[in-house]
């Protein structure tokens, strides 16, 4: 296994193995998912990272934000597997990874973990060879250090969308032109205000924006995912059915939205059935119960997994030969 977990009783700035050998490259992940993702994104992105190592060791330091509500399950795990957000000043990672959040503000600026969030952003500029942040973390670093806000969508952006690639660029060699690539935020910047402020986009689609952006600064990497590559297949449909599950148990009157292509085509008939009569019908719980979810999750395509590998690795080398 080319990743290995820093333990939280360990150290931050203890990086070598019980053999003596130091890992090739350090990464810190900054999981601010939700409890009902917290685990699958945090599965995503070591996954991604062990496919775009090869057999390079990277060293994973995995954060939160205290900001993000928090059931006892997962505090727990958090307690006992990760590290404290504040050891991350104490020995710098060679990359820096945050995770999107489930945005709970009109305005970004109100989210309780903010001025954290701009404290380890404004740090991290300095300090961390390569940023990857996605959604609203991307969001977060534009708002920070370029005065760019992010608009609100009419409506919500979800589902798996063709996406255009400058293959021209080193993040996307290797990568076929046009690419399948899902989606899923209330929120975006436009393409043209990333360009003013020296941002390459390297994947862009009319239909939802851009999907990827980044730019260089003093020899550091800002790389910027709107999109995501993590996803796993049924992705989009667990987050479906947790919106839908809310939906009919009165805990949210704002209708779920159906992802775009989440499914295989032969099960796209009887969700987009089962879809209309939750938002029409009575908002009755045993629709939930009676949609085989995760019988037609197992079966969903993934089609953006070997751009995702591809991307990773491109990103990961270019790290790597930025050291020098």
């Amino acid at each position: 296994m080319t990743v290995r977990l820093a333990k939280a009783a360990a150290r931050s700035d203890s990086s070598a193995d019980s053999s003596g050998s130091s890992p090739h490259l350090t990464c810190a992940l900054v999981n601010n998912m939700p409890d009902g993702a917290f685990d699958a994104t945090e599965r995503q992105y070591l996954g991604l990272l062990e496919e775009g190592s090869g057999s390079d060791a990277i060293e994973v330091r995995r954060y939160t934000m205290l900001g993000v509500p928090r059931g006892e399950q997962t505090s727990t795990r958090i307690g006992e597997q990760y590290l404290s957000l504040t050891d991350i000043y104490l020995d710098p990672p060679d990359l820096l990874i945050v995770t999107g959040s489930n945005p709970i503000e009109a305005r970004i600026q109100d989210e309780l973990y903010w001025a954290d969030l701009v404290e380890l952003l404004s740090w991290a500029r300095e300090h961390v060879r390569s940023m990857l942040l996605s959604c609203l973390s991307a969001h977060a670093a534009l708002t920070v250090f370029d005065d760019i806000a992010r608009i609100r969508l009419p409506t919500k952006c979800t589902g798996v969308f063709s996406q255009h690639v400058d293959v021209s660029q080193p993040l996307t060699v290797g990568l076929e032109p046009e690419i399948l690539l899902p989606h899923s935020r209330w929120n975006s910047v436009p393409r043209e205000a990333l360009e003013h402020a020296g941002y390459d986009v390297v994947i862009h689609a009319e239909t939802t924006g851009w999907g990827v952006a980044s730019r260089e600064e003093d020899g550091r990497q800002l790389v910027l995912v709107q999109g995501h590559p993590e996803y796993d297949p049924s992705s989009l449909l667990r987050e479906y059915r947790r919106d839908a599950e809310r939906f009919v148990h009165h805990e949210r009157d704002d209708s779920p939205y159906l992802p775009y292509h989440c499914v295989s085509p032969e099960d796209w008939g009887l969700l987009e059935r089962t879809h209309h009569e939750i938002i029409e019908g009575e908002r009755d719980p045993p629709l939930i119960d009676r949609y085989p979810f995760d019988e037609v999750g197992a079966r969903a395509p993934w089609p953006w997994r070997s751009m995702a590998k591809c991307f990773y690795a491109n990103w990961l080398t270019s790290v790597d030969q930025g050291r020098g």
